[in-house]
């Protein structure tokens, strides 16, 4: 993973003393609300329903041991000993007091790590697929290239205060782990004829209250211009993107409205005009980078056969919370954030720093989050998944269920967040008390559930097999269902199917949904798929409203 230098350390430090006298002088009243906000969102620091909330970057979700041990212990010292891990492969703690936060900004840059851009109106934290460097259909590693644009994006003086915020996804594998398509910039790793490294270059994705898919502007982009290209791209949005309307100010509705044709003419032509003076990306620079992302050191192993001899909860464990990995005798193992009766995300400081302790026995002491608001160890070797799962079983966290149905994302909602409409994390437990039969989820296959307590669709509602949304009606939490979405390759956006159903019915609701579903796939004889959400509304008797 990348490492500091001095002058990476050196900048961070002054951002912490930086950011702890503006405390001081917000506290003592030298600096009024309005004037503090905009320097507390730099450093990820948002007044939410009950008290600050703290976002940490988690570049291209990848943790040393030693930087989890540190959150681990920031969560138990600041906050109530837990942290939650969100689908940006950033960490929220949801309760620091606001005179502690320099503090743990301090915590955090002794071990490289900052809150720095992980809001306001700036380009977020870089994301990446989970399964970067060891996916076997990968065209390259995308993590050194996450790790560039993180360092040009830092700071750029001319992308501090955008119209909006932007959010940029890279992926090198044909699966679409990253949903780099609703990302306001998706790079997409491609080789060409003579094998060159270039990206693909999709601009314009996004969720919320519009959600629309990116679109193509570039098909092949030579690596030493990615860096003029994105310049290009946001001075084009800088330029003309919205900032008189706060809903329609992302770069998606500026694409939308030019359409993607003179949008491309635009940016093309902005690239051209600066091209003779813009920084090309060396080579030099890039082996630098990537020198940084070296695989660890693989002993030569044979697959083996893991489960034989193993008990029943062992298969079922390594059957869906293992993937296969590039290198014989190894395979990426799932940490489940998604126990049931625990709310999705959620991961306590004891087993933060457990999961540290074990990732550097097995697991070259690295760790990453996942876009599904999950954990990987990306480098067990076979003959230790039976120890690791007898461990994570321990911890609470070896729960078999990535993929299925209770597998699902969801946002903090109106529990923690002061712009939900409706609470999350209860109904995430009662849809988990439903389906609590694992044998019943592993029939049904692969279902995506996922579920915002807003319009803001931090849950990504939208891309959901099932999407769940929050709204208020009246003082009361309903939720409105949406069926079709999808994304890892095939982008769909779900289609509303009737009413939304008050909380009390929402888990009853999914149930009827998926019985439908079950039908139709394994006694009709036809196989369907939730991503063809048309056919299921169609199937589904009307849903009842009051």
């Amino acid at each position: 993973m990348y490492r500091y230098d001095e002058l990476d350390q050196a900048f961070v430090d002054q951002r912490v003393a930086e950011f702890r006298d503006q405390t001081r002088r917000f506290l003592a009243g030298q600096l009024s609300e309005d004037e503090f906000r905009p320097l507390r969102l730099r450093n990820g620091l948002y007044i939410q329903r009950h008290a600050p909330m703290l976002r940490i970057a988690i570049p291209y979700g990848l943790l040393s041991s030693r930087q989890l041990r540190k959150l681990a212990e920031v969560a138990r010292r600041y906050d109530r000993g837990w942290g939650h891990f969100t689908t940006r492969q950033n960490l929220q703690l949801n309760w620091p007091e606001l005179a502690d936060v320099p503090d743990i900004l301090e915590q955090l840059a002794s071990v490289q790590m900052h809150a720095i851009q992980t809001s306001g109106n700036c380009v977020r934290n870089v994301t990446a697929d989970h399964m970067a460097g060891i996916a076997r259909d990968e065209v390259d590693d995308p993590r050194p290239y996450c790790e560039i644009i993180r360092q040009w994006a830092t700071l750029h003086p001319e992308f501090t205060y955008l119209p909006r915020k932007f959010k940029i996804a890279v992926t090198g594998s044909p699966e679409d782990r990253a949903a780099s398509e609703v990302h306001d910039i998706g790079l997409h790793l491609r080789r060409d004829a003579r094998g060159d490294i270039g990206f693909q270059v999709l601009v314009g994705g996004g969720l919320g209250r519009q959600p629309i898919i990116g679109q193509v502007i570039r098909e092949f982009l030579p690596l030493p211009d990615l860096l003029s290209y994105l310049e290009a791209i946001l001075r084009v949005y800088n330029r003309h993107g919205r900032r008189d309307n706060l809903n329609k100010a992302r770069i998606k509705i500026l694409v939308k409205s030019l359409g993607a044709a003179r949008f491309r003419e635009q940016v093309e032509a902005e690239w051209h005009a600066a091209r003779a003076g813009a920084p090309r990306l060396e080579a030099a620079e890039v082996d630098r980078v990537r020198s940084h992302f070296t695989p660890p050191a693989y002993e030569a192993l044979a697959d083996i056969e893991a489960t034989a001899g193993r008990d029943a909860h062992f298969q079922a464990w390594y059957r869906y919370n293992t993937r296969p990995h590039r290198v014989a005798g190894y395979r990426a193992v799932f940490i489940s954030l998604k126990a049931h009766g625990q709310n999705p995300g959620d991961m306590t400081s004891e087993q933060m720093a457990a999961v540290a302790a074990l990732a550097e026995r097995v697991s070259f002491g690295l760790i990453r989050a996942t876009h599904n608001q999950n954990l990987l160890l990306a480098d067990v070797r076979q003959i230790d998944l039976y120890e690791v799962w007898g461990e994570l079983r321990r911890l609470g966290l070896a729960m078999p269920n990535i993929g299925t149905l209770t597998d699902m994302i969801a946002c903090p909602g109106l529990d923690f967040c002061s712009l939900a409409n409706a609470g999350t994390l209860g109904v995430a437990k009662q849809i988990q008390q439903r389906f609590d039969d694992l044998d019943y989820l592993y029939d049904l296959g692969e279902i995506e559930i996922k579920m915002s307590g807003c319009m803001n669709a931090c849950g990504h509602h939208h891309v959901g097999h099932i999407g769940i949304l929050g709204v208020d009606k009246h003082g009361e939490e309903w939720y409105q269902i949406s069926l079709g979405g999808s994304v890892n390759g095939f982008t769909a956006l779900g289609e509303v199917i009737g009413p939304s159903v008050p909380q009390d019915e929402v888990a009853a609701t999914i149930e009827r949904i998926v019985e439908v579903y079950r039908r139709a796939t394994f006694c009709g004889g036809m196989r369907s798929s939730l991503t063809s959400g048309a056919i299921l509304a169609r199937r589904m008797p009307p849903t009842p409203t009051r």
